[in-house]
């Protein structure tokens, strides 16, 4: 009978993949396949699986982009649409061309599964009888518990990442890119992928391939042994035997530009095998690209659920957006760059300026903020004792001066970066709670934003409406970088290794001028004391500096960037990389500006036992220097601390404390400065009980006070004249009438 194919069904024209013709594709791509030309020219598969034979390799790392290279379009194709089965293919074609490569380490340490099957070899052909040859162990065990490597995908470049809420029932078994923030990663457990079984009755070895999660176990021996002798010799799980592998599993959360109007963030759950591992933690900004496949309902969910699954991700790489300095490697070609830029004469200003562009003016903040990106040197003592490098900074003052932008600005910049407010990060707050695990049911412990931040910078905004449960926390964690837990049985320390950038509003909306820092910032002195350094934006009305930031601000609005005065900033990624290798020096203060430091410190120390104010001076204020002296010497790329890098420490300290007495200088200077000292001298009358004082005593006291000479004597002349003192003992003396 003739076949009738109605009008609007498509026949697919491309060839129906078959096993041997797809096992020969992949072995002549794994052989032939070669980078570079003339005499760079290697075979990069060729290269690794030579690794591999030799225990330096545990990834056989395919690229997708290198199987169209190699003149395979169709096989890049199927790859994309049906990845688990290629997985095995190019595994087993592995297997086979790994037979004929020769170990050149033999020092390679074999593993604990090695030594058993070794062992098990080598009892069997003891037993055999003479002129037999010995068992090859590829034909004795399964190719799966021999395997000491995996297999990955490497998507094509020209791939771009998905929201997760556009990967639908259409990507099925493909290979996928998505994109989010690690929410969530469990501890990695070893999961089962071969287990190896011993019969109590026969002494034969059962093996059962695991594929998924979940497996049953086999209680009843199946060799031929057991059936001949008609028993049901009993199965022993015999755990060196078996193959395990790395597992752990990742909830990733849609990023926040992706989520439509009114919606909520969707979540994926990520299973990750072997080598990709902990290299997500939460708070990690990824793109991973894996295959996107179900996993039925077991039980009593699978009647239930009826014909309905959950689906997951099983990662095949993971690529971070933002890497920690310790993970971040230059090339040879941005480090010459780099060091080329470090000559430069005004390269610190230069980098200062390029954070936060967009925001008019605020030099002194924003050098600030850099050193805290840099961050000094730690020092850990021959008796264990650690000394903290990173530095703490605190911008407090009126709404509308930038605050906020300047803390995302800089959780950007920082390699792990975690913005939060006052009231907590995600319910569990700044420190750590404890919680229970939904899939092992165990308590664990769940850390906050501080412990996310380890090893980078945490922003804190509002800072002054934190939790009262907090407060004696971040004493803890702005000192010692540590967070000491004692929650529901468990007692531990967690690192907090961070730098703090916080953002404090007043107390009563605006800035008081008449009030002290410590009234108008509702926080305590001894945790504002645990700041390097303190800035207090105002926004004060000045007409030059009120136009040049409308100018600023409109010309922001009307051309959609920033204006550029003089120097071009850097780009986000060339200040990363700078910042990253600043962070490998480790500078060090040599014997004579040791000598010129203690002499500075113990001057200032001296100065505020004179003038008393708000803002007070401790051993802090110079471990305070000696952290950004070290951190200007890093922007050099210098092992030594020089004089210059300790008297710009000194200067941005003195900055930061003047930028707090600016204000109350503005609050007197409003004032009558002829009241004000005739008020502090009415003042020594009532306190000394006399109405007779000597003039040395008045002048020194309105000295102290910020008021010179010139107003003290035009102050005693105007009351002179309405007879409220005169002036005794030739000018010595000063009595009340």
């Amino acid at each position: 009978r003739e076949l009738v194919i109605p009008h609007n069904i498509t026949i697919m024209t491309s060839r129906i993949p078959s096993y041997d013709q797809d096992i020969a594709e992949c072995k002549k791509f794994l052989q032939e396949f070669e980078t570079g030309s003339g005499s760079s020219r290697s075979f990069k598969y060729g290269t690794q699986m030579h690794e591999i034979v030799n225990h330096e390799r545990e990834v056989l790392e395919i690229d997708i982009d290198d199987i169209h290279e190699f003149g395979s379009p169709e096989l890049a194709d199927n790859v994309m649409r049906n990845t688990r089965r290629y997985i095995s293919l190019f595994a087993e074609a592995c297997d086979d061309l790994s037979k004929a490569l020769v170990v050149t380490n033999p020092s390679a340490s074999p593993t604990p599964l090695d030594v058993y099957i070794q062992h098990r070899i080598s009892l069997l052909n003891s037993n055999l009888p003479e002129g037999t040859e010995p068992i090859d162990p590829r034909e004795k065990y399964p190719a799966a518990l021999l395997r000491r490597y995996e297999v990955i995908f490497r998507p094509p470049m020209t791939q771009k990442p998905q929201s997760i809420r556009q990967v639908d029932a259409k990507d099925i078994g493909s290979l996928v890119s998505v994109e989010g923030i690690v929410t969530r990663a469990t501890a990695v457990k070893p999961l089962v992928s071969v287990a190896t079984y011993s019969c109590d009755a026969c002494g034969s070895e059962i093996y059962q391939q695991v594929a998924g999660p979940n497996f049953m176990p086999m209680f009843t021996c199946q060799s031929e042994i057991c059936q001949q002798n008609k028993r049901r010799g009993r199965l022993t799980l015999q755990t060196r035997g078996s193959r395990f592998v790395r597992f752990q599993e990742i909830k990733i959360q849609e990023m926040a530009r992706h989520v439509p109007t009114g919606h909520i963030p969707r979540t994926m759950t990520i299973h990750v095998y072997g080598a990709n591992t902990r290299v997500a933690l939460p708070g990690d900004e990824v793109t991973i690209a894996g295959i996107f496949l179900p996993v039925p309902y077991t039980g009593y969910r699978a009647i239930r659920a009826g014909l309905l699954s959950d689906t997951y991700l099983e990662a095949q790489y993971i690529w971070k957006k933002k890497k920690t300095h310790a993970e971040s490697t230059l090339t040879e070609d941005v480090r010459a760059e780099i060091e080329e830029m470090s000559g430069e004469a005004e390269i610190y200003d230069q980098l200062s300026s390029s954070i936060a562009p967009e925001i008019y003016g605020l030099e002194d903040v924003k050098k600030a903020l850099l050193l805290l990106l840099v961050g000094g040197t730690d020092r850990h003592l021959t008796d264990g004792m650690r000394i903290r490098g990173d530095i703490n900074v605190c911008l407090m003052g009126d709404p509308g001066v930038a605050k906020s932008q300047l803390l995302k600005k800089v959780a950007d910049l920082a390699p792990r970066g975690v913005y939060t407010t006052g009231r907590g990060s995600s319910g569990v707050g700044l420190t750590a709670a404890v919680n229970r695990d939904p899939i092992t049911k165990e308590i664990v412990l769940e850390g906050g934003a501080l412990v996310l931040a380890d090893m980078g910078v945490c922003c804190i905004d509002e800072f002054d409406k934190m939790e009262e449960g907090d407060r004696t926390a971040i004493h803890e964690v702005m000192e010692q970088q540590t967070i000491s837990i004692a929650k529901a049985g468990i007692t531990t320390t967690l690192n907090a290794r961070a730098a703090i950038l916080a953002a404090a509003n007043p107390a009563y909306g605006r800035y008081n001028l008449k009030k002290s820092p410590t009234h108008n910032i509702n926080l305590p002195a001894a945790l504002l004391s645990r700041f390097d350094l303190m800035f207090l934006l105002l926004d004060r009305a000045d007409m030059d500096a009120d136009l040049r930031l409308a100018r600023h601000i409109t010309y922001v609005h009307a051309h959609n960037d920033f204006p550029v005065d003089g120097r071009e900033p850097m780009e986000k990624e060339f200040l990363r990389n700078y910042i990253a290798y600043a962070k490998t020096f480790q500078p060090y203060i040599n014997q004579q500006l040791t000598d010129h430091i203690t002499g500075v410190y113990a001057k200032i120390r001296e100065d505020q036992e004179e003038n008393v104010d708000d803002t007070h001076v401790t051993p802090r204020t110079l471990l305070a220097i000696l952290r950004l002296s070290t951190a200007l010497a890093k922007l050099r790329f210098s092992h030594e601390v020089l004089q210059e890098d300790f008297e710009e420490a000194l200067r941005l300290m003195h900055a930061s404390k003047a930028s707090v007495l600016d204000a109350r200088d503005t609050q007197r200077k409003r004032k009558d400065p002829i009241k004000e000292i005739y008020e502090i001298i009415k003042d020594m009358k009532n306190r000394h009980k006399t109405a007779d004082l000597r003039m040395s005593d008045i002048e020194r006291v309105i000295t102290t006070k910020g008021y010179g000479m010139q107003p003290l004597e035009k102050c005693l002349a105007e009351y002179e004249e309405l007879n409220v003192w005169m002036r005794t003992g030739d000018g010595q003396r000063l009595k009340f009438i």
